[in-house]
Parts: structure tokens; sequence; C-alpha cells
């Protein structure tokens, strides 16, 4: 039976902690690495467009199970990429129920507020992740398994699966928070797709805002399995063995990248990505051939989200 030691601050919240970190170690789950984000938009092949405009190679689409009425395309870095997702057939989708977390409704809901990044997701261990989502008290949903087809670039097609388990956080209801457990592997990364004209190598940091970033501290920590979370004035970095989570306040978001944040009435929200490229140079030509606005902000590219469907966009040397 694992212990709790109560602080005193957030003492429930560091007490579940306490119990998801016990669970892992017991298990030797290390801290999850991140997985993908999803784009979600009104028109995929805009944002297909969008993407390649911005440098990016994009795969074919594909279509998700009818409980979830929704059709994706994939920017594939290695070992992590941007899920272009978008609500092609309303009639069927699932809607939120006990223990179960629709990922169609919610796309669904935060599409009819506007396009944006609605998702991220941590490479994940199916029913183990569930487990301890459960014993630190930020979801307790059914782990959700599917599987679909993918098209190579040969055309040949190949079976891909996945086991997702789903957290959530009050105080960011517009945030979707899931692991994914790839049973394929070898069919889904491909490394033809992951070569791109502007160099993109990796995805340095997912920016979220939030009106007082501390307040995330517990759920993120618990989230990703790991406690070591670098604070500032502006905000939290949630570290993972590739890539970071970060945090920040409207102004402090405002002050790092000169464009304008997401509204955060509702909560927290995903605002932009982070991208490291291999050359800054070939970057750059590659938004000027896409004929892409874009401005130089602290040695960075930023494409602002209303030119990115919702999404603000940094390049910034690897």
């Amino acid at each position: 039976m694992a212990t709790c030691v109560l602080l005193v601050s957030f003492p429930a919240a560091t007490c579940f902690l306490n119990v998801a970190q016990q669970v892992m170690r017991k298990n030797n789950i290390l801290p999850r690495v991140l997985d993908h984000v999803v784009h979600v938009v009104r028109d995929l092949d805009a944002a297909a467009e969008l993407y390649r405009r911005l440098g990016f190679s994009v795969g074919a689409r594909n279509r998700h199970p009818p409980e979830w009425g929704t059709h994706n395309q994939i920017v594939q870095l290695p070992d992590v990429f941007v899920e272009l997702l978008a609500v092609a057939d309303l009639t069927g989708i699932a809607p939120h129920a006990e223990r179960y977390f629709s990922f169609g409704a919610h796309n669904r809901d935060f599409l009819a507020r506007g396009e944006g990044l609605s998702m991220i997701a941590l490479k994940g261990r199916g029913a183990a992740d569930a487990a301890v989502f459960r014993s630190a008290a930020i979801g307790d949903f059914q782990n959700y398994q599917f599987e679909r087809e993918a098209v190579r670039p040969d055309g040949a097609t190949v079976k891909v699966a996945f086991s997702l388990a789903f957290a959530a956080d009050p105080q960011a209801p517009d945030v979707g928070f899931f692991t994914s457990q790839n049973h394929y592997p070898e069919n889904f990364w491909n490394p033809a797709f992951q070569v791109h004209p502007n160099s993109a190598a990796a995805i340095a940091a997912v920016v979220m805002v939030a009106e007082n970033p501390a307040d995330h501290h517990i759920f993120l920590s618990a989230f990703v399995g790991e406690r070591d979370i670098e604070a500032s004035s502006s905000g939290i970095t949630v570290p993972t063995p590739r890539g970071v989570i970060r945090v920040m306040d409207p102004a402090a978001f405002r002050i790092h990248f000169g464009v304008e944040p997401p509204g955060v009435a509702r909560g927290a929200r995903i605002a932009g990505l982070q991208i490291a490229v291999r050359d800054f140079g070939a970057a750059v030509v590659a938004l000027k051939a896409g004929h892409i606005d874009a401005q130089v902000r602290m040695g960075r590219i930023v494409v602002a989200s209303e030119i990115g469907m919702g999404a603000t966009f940094v390049f910034e040397r690897a």
C-alpha cells in the first residue's frame, strides 16, 4: 500500500502525485516522452497545404473510428509528430460518458470555438498509464484501443493500432491530455516522411498559456511523471526525455514571441510549438517560398496564429 507525505501547500494533490510516482517506480516506468500534438482545423486539405508552405512534408489522409468522426494527416519528425485533424462526420461521434473520454467530442467542441492545438499526447503504456492516472486522481477513464490502415509512400497499406489512456486537468478543459501506445511502430514511422524542406528536426517545446501557470504544476508533473519542474517569473517548464511542455502567462508569451496568445477565459490553452531546425537558413528559404508572413524575434522565426490556423509556430536553431 503506497503511503502519502502531505505537504503544507496542495496537500491532497501532492499525496496523489506521490502515489502516482510510487506506482511508476514499482512498475519501472520512466518519465513519459512527448509523442505528438493535435492541431484541429475545419479544412484538412487547407491545413495540409499550410504545413507544406511552412516547409513540412505531409502524409496522406487517414480515417479514424466512426465514433470519432475524424480524419487526419501526419507531419512526422524523428519519434514525434503533429497530427492535423478535421471532423469529417458529426453524426456518429460518441459523447463523453462515465469513464469514457470521447476524442471526437473533444475536438468537435474545441473546433466550435475555433481552430488550434487541442491535445497533447505522450508515448504510452496503455493500461499501466490508465492505472497511474487513476492513482494520481488525474483521470479515471477506460483504456481506449483502435486500429486503422496507413498508406506507405509506395501506396501499400499497412495496419497501425494504438492504446490510449486519458487524463484531465479541470483548469484546462480545452486541452486533451493522453498517452498513446503504438502497437505497430514499424508500420507507422518512416524516415522518408521525416525529411522536410525547412530542416525541422524536433518539437523543442509545446507552449501552453495560462492565467496562473503554477496552477498546472501538480497536474503536469503527474501526467509526465516528472517532479523536477523549473519555475520562473514567466511560468513553468516541464521536461520530458524529448522536448518540454512550457506554460507561460499571456504577458510572457507576448514578450517572448511578439504575437497574441489564445484567450484563457475558459482555462489554459495550447498556444504554439517551438520547432527545432537543423538549418536556420533552410527554414527561412522554405517560409519565403511558401509566402508565409513571419517575424524574427530573439533569434527565432515566429509565425502568428492568424496565419497558423490558431497555432503559433516558432522556428529555432536545433
